[in-house]
């Protein structure tokens, strides 16, 4: 996909990018410039609520309390 860049030195985010990345209206944008290559980073209005359900499945607490346990064993 291209894009043009204005006077202004604005663009167009395509549509198909926003509905892959769930790109809304008050996200931010962040862009890293490593001296060779631009990436474009997107910063939800809230970044917490993006977040929520993400470790779903991953056990999480099963995991806490099993390295819990190991610390436990380990200082004994």
């Amino acid at each position: 996909m291209q894009t043009a860049i204005t006077k202004r030195g604005q663009t167009v985010i395509p549509a198909a990018i926003r509905k892959r990345y769930q790109i809304q209206e008050g996200d931010h944008l962040v862009w890293l410039d490593d001296g060779e290559t631009i990436k474009v980073v997107v910063v939800p209005a809230n970044p917490l609520q993006a977040l929520r359900g993400r470790g779903r499945g991953e056990r999480l607490g099963e995991r806490l309390l099993e390295e819990r346990r190991a610390e436990r064993e380990r200082d004994s």
